[in-house]
């Protein structure tokens, strides 16, 4: 019996991590593809091999970032019952690699947000390549990590810290740019307080506007299309600041030939601009979702299912849109040190810019793609599901959140995480709905202790009337045993009620928002930038060794 069980688990056992080792499998595929074309690519170029072992980084780290920051763009449209999983993939890996090939930029930066002076190096390309691979390698590697326990982080602030950490192995403390760190760490507060903020206000107007109401179908009809072209107002908005960069001037191209549209060419779009194409592609939403819902309205019914399956499609295009504009501006923080270690063995010098082949951009949006379709799954079952309860109401909420919150951070200059936008508001979403279920259940807990206090009185009014009734030597010695018998019950019953009321209030608010997942969040995002930065470190005076 033992032999058939232990057989009969070995077979399940391998059953279940034959999936795995497939995943593994089309991985490394990815990886050595990538490190061969770039060897062979570039066969006649010194150090080419060195070249060929950073593209196979930043193809893993590409693979990571699919695999964990994606979740925050698609998530709530999963959790929310609006997508399946797998259709939630397909939308967000084909438009996060459209983002990135078609408006991904054609140059970047070659240290992420001037963290560090790359002056420090002396125009020494040895350290500095070295320090760019061990930041993108170190990165990837906490990324990997994270993706592993589950805790979505933001890839940005892993390659700043991998930035930060080999640049003062390299140089020393006095390379970092102390007073843009401060800015990165203010952002670990300032962006989920904004992003649950915005949720949570957008939540509570739908359900005072629609949900609250007795005839939901007849405020659905009026506030449904104000709901959903104000969303697409600020998604325009955002896609045209965010993501169309580097097609802008063909897109200006376009509009110039509709009647009354008359933009001047510009390297890149302003907030007016954009505010303004946003504003027309609100209104023609607008009249189109109204148009839409007169011709449905027999089909609705009068409940919070009907008006939240009015959501679904918006949610839809939400995830499209994010994944689009998350692929044309967070492929830099794959193929960033990716190009910058490129321009350096190519030209043999340092640059604050390096132009990005395309290889090099197709190597960030198929390892995004890839990572994504492997082990994005799991992120996307922590972001929607893990952390609170999402309908597509709230889920709605939460992509307003993360394109507002986007839009007004970066006009007022403030550094923000997406990844922490997106998390923000569903811990928004959640704290509202325990805010509004604790509110919603005071009056009864308060109409328990009336109870209480009057059956107290009318049992002193009954004493009262006895003693007044019969002499104290006649009194019923029944009564009085009764009476004290009800008092004491009542003491019980009223300390058993006040300790099963804060009972079922500690077990909501842990069904709303889970407090595990907060913590196990909170605490990635802060350990992020020191991990990523110890870990660069130690992989600059290994590689460092190994070269010398």
């Amino acid at each position: 019996m033992e032999i058939q069980t232990m057989k009969k688990l070995e077979k399940e056992a391998l059953k279940k991590s034959s999936p795995d080792f497939t995943k593994l499998g089309l991985a490394l595929f990815f990886m050595i593809g990538v490190l061969t074309f770039s060897f062979l690519s570039n066969g006649g170029i010194p150090n080419n091999m060195f070249l060929a072992i950073a593209a196979l980084i930043g193809a893993y780290m590409a693979m990571n970032i699919g695999a964990n920051d994606v979740a925050n763009n698609v998530g709530p449209a999963v959790g929310s019952k609006a997508l399946t999983l797998t259709t939630a993939i397909i939308i967000a890996a084909v438009f996060e690699a459209a983002g990135a090939l078609i408006a991904g930029g054609e140059v970047v930066k070659t240290i992420k947000k001037g963290i560090i002076d790359i002056s420090a190096f002396g125009g020494n390309s040895d350290p500095f390549i070295w320090a760019m691979m061990a930041a993108l390698l170190a990165a990837a590697l906490w990324l990997n990590f994270a993706t592993m326990v589950r805790a979505p982080v933001s890839t940005t602030h892993s390659i700043v810290g991998g930035v930060m950490g080999a640049g003062i192995a390299a140089s020393g403390f006095s390379i970092v740019s102390w007073g843009t760190m401060a800015k990165i760490a203010a952002s670990w507060i300032i962006s989920p307080i904004l992003g649950g903020v915005i949720a949570a206000l957008f939540l509570y107007s739908i359900k005072k506007s629609i949900v609250f109401k007795d005839d939901k179908i007849s405020a659905a009809k009026t506030w449904v299309p104000v709901f959903v072209a104000t969303m697409s107002w600020a998604f325009i908005t955002y896609l045209t600041l965010k993501g169309l960069k580097k097609i802008w001037p063909q897109i200006v191209e376009i509009l110039n030939f509709v009647p009354l549209v008359s933009i001047e060419t510009t390297e890149k779009p302003t907030l007016m601009t954009a505010l303004i194409l946003g504003f027309i592609v609100a209104i023609v939403v607008y009249f189109l979702v109204k148009i839409r819902l007169k011709s449905n309205s027999t089909m609705l019914e009068n409940n919070r299912a009907s008006v939240n399956s009015l959501f679904t499609i918006p949610l839809i295009f939400a995830a499209a849109l994010l994944s689009f504009a998350h692929g044309a501006n967070d492929v830099a923080n794959a193929i960033g040190p990716l190009a910058a270690i490129n321009d350096a063995v190519i030209n043999g010098g340092i640059s604050t810019k390096a132009s990005i082949p395309i290889w090099v951009m197709g190597v960030g949006a198929l390892g995004i793609a890839l990572g994504l379709a492997l082990y994005g799954p799991k992120l996307i079952k922590t972001v929607g599901s893990e952390i609170t309860d999402l309908d597509q109401i709230r889920a709605f909420s939460v992509a307003m959140a993360a394109s507002i919150t986007v839009i007004i951070a970066s006009q007022l200059g403030l550094p923000v995480s997406s990844t922490h936008i997106a998390i923000g508001g569903v811990f928004g979403v959640g704290f509202l709905r325990e805010w509004l279920h604790l509110t919603d259940n005071r009056p009864t807990i308060a109409d328990d202790k009336l109870t209480i206090k009057d059956e107290k009185k009318n049992l002193n009014a009954y004493h009262a009337e006895r003693l007044t009734l019969e002499d104290k030597d006649n009194k019923n010695q029944n009564d009085y045993e009764r009476i004290v018998e009800l008092y004491k019950f009542m003491a019980v019953e009223e300390k058993l009620i006040k300790a099963t009321k804060k009972h079922i209030k500690q077990t909501k608010k842990v069904e709303y928002v889970k407090r595990d997942a907060i913590k196990k969040i909170i605490t990635a995002w802060v350990v992020t930038v020191p991990a990523a930065a110890v870990l660069a470190g130690l992989l600059f005076f290994m590689i460092k060794g190994i070269m010398a």
